[in-house]
């Protein structure tokens, strides 16, 4: 590393660049939270189910995220998995209104977690529990059971109740990704 290189590092001079998927089942707001993320002029104004995936960036704290919106329509998931070699960070979105499907939001999260792209990383891994503002919402205490989260012991995870229409949530919870890959690949460098 040159002295350039050394004294860009120390005064933060950078630019940190890092991958995030972003996934979870169709219509659990992923596209929302990202839209959230965004600068006020780069937002959109009506959002649309994903087909296939989407790249997006957004800014936080100097860290310029690249996220792979994916669609989390079942004829699309197994796309999913060709993000994970170069992601840094992942966003699964749980519904928490949708009791129906928290076993298949299950299944999906287990998949994710014994693939071997994923396995042998300390990823962390931000959970939103997303439309709280509805009426019999699960919450997060019954996420975390339902979807076994308390097994993961080998990769930093979090999980944060929110309401991605009107942002309810959201700063704390990508503060809380933010640091932790600061934390696991910014700073080692």
């Amino acid at each position: 590393m040159g002295l350039f290189d050394r004294l860009a590092n120390i005064f933060g001079l950078r630019k940190k660049e890092v991958n995030v998927l972003v996934v979870g089942l169709n219509n659990s707001g992923k596209s929302t939270v990202i839209n959230h993320f965004k600068r006020e002029e780069e937002r959109c104004i009506d959002i649309v189910p994903t087909v296939g995936f989407n790249v997006e960036k957004f800014a936080f704290k100097n860290v310029h995220f690249t996220a792979f919106d994916m669609s989390g329509h079942d004829r699309y998931r197994s796309l999913w998995e060709h993000c994970y070699k170069d992601c840094q960070g992942i966003i699964f979105l749980i519904d928490s209104s949708d009791k129906l499907r928290l076993v298949v939001a299950k299944e999906e999260l287990d998949m994710l977690l014994q693939h071997p792209d994923i396995i042998g990383r300390k990823i962390p891994i931000l959970f939103l529990a997303n439309k709280m503002d509805l009426l019999d919402s699960l919450t997060t205490v019954k996420l975390v059971a339902g979807l076994g989260l308390e097994r993961i012991l080998d990769k930093p995870w979090h999980i944060r109740a929110t309401n991605a229409v009107n942002g309810e949530g959201l700063q704390p919870a990508i503060e809380w990704l933010t640091d932790q890959i600061r934390d696991i690949y910014i700073n080692k460098r």
